[in-house]
């Protein structure tokens, strides 16, 4: 079977030749430590704090733990020994060489503390996610259609291995999602986080209402705020700001919610087959997860961190932009629809959009189920539909 090379492989050896330690984040599973055995494997000593063994020397123990290495070394699932960077920082303070540590790990706050405290100006670091439709279509590996892009997601174990959606992701949610998050909110209702979860999949695409979300699980908004957090820290969600630079107080200032992986979210959200999807009413918010998801992890390959909105008028709800990216060249207006028929409608508020003084728009596009019209004239020569294929 043909190896699904990742696209983040020629910023993460650039940036291993430039710091003398790099840091990869992401999702479980999300192929961190595959890549790293791949691209580091043969120069550099592995080791995995997920052994309690090796993990109970790097607490107990940290300076004889480093000093055990004597070249340079992989240390994956670093967030189980946060203290760890401090003495690193030492390491890298004698010798001073590029590549000395290449780390990796889930996200949490108490770990990213650690390494801003300890390692600043000292580390790169780059964040993993599932594969990009960008590579899955170099290993010819591309899901049929939107449906099954949607309910499969991306998680490499699922793909390579070919595991259906519905035997993948019930195991996930309770190794991962479930244990590792719950551990970490110190929550011991785990119905209720579990209730908790399915009810932040269905507001997916939605402004987050904080006080209403909390309330359906009996939590507070300050809660409800702290849980929301952490799965934005493990790279379950995140938040989709509202853009409204200098255009006024009566502009929409809530964040959206979406997941990093739809089929993750298609499992808590109950579907198991793709044809499921076709005709359901979250079809159109779940589509658009995938794509701004998907948009996501090119800048994230990239080593750049997007400057992603959505915008709406607070007045007018039928004035909204999907998606806005900030780029030093200009904004690129997007427009999402699930639909496989192009439609003048769609583009009416991508043209409409009045930027900032500050700004230019540098394009406008509609990413949608149907056939790419690059500059089509019968609809607008400042505009391009994209199948989501080729975003």
């Amino acid at each position: 079977m043909k190896t699904i090379e990742r696209a983040i492989v020629s910023k993460l050896a650039d940036m291993a030749g430039k710091f003398p330690a790099v840091f990869l984040t992401g999702p479980r599973q999300s192929g961190k430590s595959t890549l790293l055995k791949q691209l580091f494997g043969k120069n550099y000593d592995y080791v995995s704090l997920e052994e309690k063994d090796t993990r109970d020397f790097a607490i107990l123990d940290p300076r004889g733990f480093l000093d055990s290495y004597k070249g340079n070394v992989i240390i994956d699932e670093a967030q189980r020994a946060p203290d760890l960077f401090s003495y690193i920082q030492s390491k890298v303070d004698q010798k001073d060489t590029p590549g000395m540590y290449i780390l990796s790990g889930s996200q949490n706050f108490l770990m990213m503390k650690s390494i801003s405290q300890s390692l600043a100006g000292r580390v790169g670091i780059l964040s993993l996610l599932p594969f990009s439709l960008a590579e899955l279509a170099q290993a010819r590996r591309l899901p049929k259609n939107a449906d099954e892009w949607m309910l499969s997601g991306a998680y490499p174990r699922l793909i390579s291995s070919k595991i259906a959606p519905e035997d993948f992701f019930p195991s996930y949610i309770a190794t991962y999602v479930e244990r590792d998050i719950r551990a970490e909110l110190r929550i011991n209702d785990i119905d209720k986080f579990r209730r908790f979860m399915r009810i932040v999949a269905a507001n997916v695409g939605s402004p987050v209402n904080l006080t209403k979300l909390g309330a359906e699980v009996a939590i507070d908004a300050r809660t409800a705020d702290s849980w929301i957090s952490i799965l934005e820290e493990s790279y379950i969600l995140f938040r989709l700001p509202p853009y409204y630079s200098n255009l006024g107080k009566r502009y929409v200032k809530t964040a959206k919610l979406y997941f990093y992986d739809t089929g993750l979210l298609c499992a808590l959200l109950g579907f198991t087959e793709a044809k499921e999807l076709t005709l359901h009413r979250m079809r159109g918010h779940i589509f658009e997860a995938a794509v701004i998801s998907e948009i996501m992890k090119g800048y994230f390959n990239a080593g750049r961190r997007p400057g992603l909105y959505f915008w709406r008028d607070s007045d007018n709800r039928e004035k909204e932009i999907d998606l806005i990216e900030e780029t030093p060249q200009g904004l690129i207006l997007t427009e999402i629809k699930a639909s496989q028929t192009a439609n003048r409608d769609y583009a009416k508020n991508l043209l409409n959009f009045t930027p900032p003084a500050s700004q230019e728009i540098k394009a406008r596009r509609v990413i949608y189920d149907g056939s790419d019209m690059p500059f089509s004239a019968d609809f607008s020569a400042d505009l391009r539909y994209v199948n989501w294929k080729n975003i």
